[in-house]
C-alpha cells in the first residue's frame, strides 16, 4: 500500500530525495560512469568535446559524431540535482547510440548555487537550439532532435518541450524537439523546496517553483514525453 507523501515532513523529505543516502553503492556506481566515460573518450574516433554553445564557462557540449550523414540526433542532459555532476561522467551514454546511427550531444551546465534552476534551464534552451543550427555540420538532421533527461535532466526536457522557441529565434521553427524522454524525473518542485539538503544550494522561492514545474505545464501542441521510472522508485 503505498503512503501519502508527508510534504510538511523534512525527515521524510530527506529519506524520499537524498538518492545517496538510499543507495548503498551509490558513489560506487557514480564512479563507473566516469571510468566508463573517460574509457569512451579515449577511444572514440569521431568525438568533437567542448564546443561552446553560448558564452558562459560551463555552456559547452560534447558531441560524438554518426558514421553516416543525416543521423538522427539525441540530446542526453545528465542529472545531480541541478548542483552537481558534469558532462564528463556520461559520454558512456554515446557509443551504442552512435552504433546504431545517431549523433549524440551531451550538453554542460552551471550548477547551483552559483547559477539559478531557471538560469540552468535557459542555458538548456541554447544547447538546444545550437545544436539544431550546428547538427547538419556534424552529419546531424535537424529535423529529427529528441531529448533523453535523466533525474533533474528529465526536469528539463520535460521544460524545453515546453519552450516558445520563436521567441528565442524567430529563425528556430516551432518546436525543433522530436520527442523527449524523462527518466527519473522531477516534475513538481515544491517538494524539492521543502527538502533542507537541496534548498541549501537551490533556493528555490514559491514563484520560481510555479515557473519551473512542468506537471502544471499546457500541454505542448507538440513533441511527445515519455516519463518512465525505476521499477523500485
Amino acid at each position: 500500500m503505498l503512503m501519502p507523501p508527508r510534504f510538511d515532513d523534512p525527515a521524510w523529505l530527506d529519506a524520499q530525495y537524498n538518492n545517496r543516502a538510499r543507495v548503498a553503492d551509490a558513489m560506487t556506481q557514480l564512479a563507473k560512469w566516469a571510468d566508463a566515460s573517460a574509457l569512451v573518450r579515449q577511444r572514440s574516433a569521431r568525438q568533437m568535446l567542448d564546443l561552446r554553445y553560448g558564452d558562459g564557462p560551463s555552456e559547452t557540449l560534447d558531441v560524438f559524431a554518426a558514421a553516416a550523414p543525416n543521423a538522427p540526433v539525441l540530446i542526453y542532459i545528465h542529472g545531480g540535482y541541478w548542483r552537481s555532476l558534469d558532462k564528463s561522467d556520461f559520454s558512456f551514454i554515446a557509443p551504442s547510440f552512435v552504433a546504431d546511427g545517431a549523433m549524440v550531444v551531451v550538453p554542460n551546465y552551471a550548477l547551483c548555487p552559483a547559477v539559478s534552476v531557471e538560469d540552468i534551464a535557459l542555458q538548456m534552451v541554447k544547447a538546444v537550439a545550437w545544436t539544431w543550427r550546428h547538427a547538419a555540420a556534424h552529419g546531424g538532421n535537424p529535423d529529427r532532435i529528441a531529448l533523453v533527461g535523466h533525474s533533474a535532466g528529465a526536469h528539463l526536457a520535460a521544460m524545453l518541450l515546453s519552450c516558445r522557441w520563436k521567441q528565442v529565434d524567430e529563425a528556430l521553427p516551432l518546436q525543433p524537439l522530436a520527442g523527449a524522454l524523462a527518466i527519473s524525473g522531477l516534475y513538481d518542485l515544491e517538494p524539492i523546496r521543502r527538502t533542507e539538503f537541496l534548498q541549501v544550494d537551490l533556493k528555490l522561492t514559491a514563484a520560481q517553483v510555479n515557473r519551473l514545474s512542468p506537471a502544471f505545464f499546457p500541454r505542448p501542441k507538440a513533441g511527445k514525453l515519455y516519463a518512465v521510472v525505476g521499477a523500485d522508485e
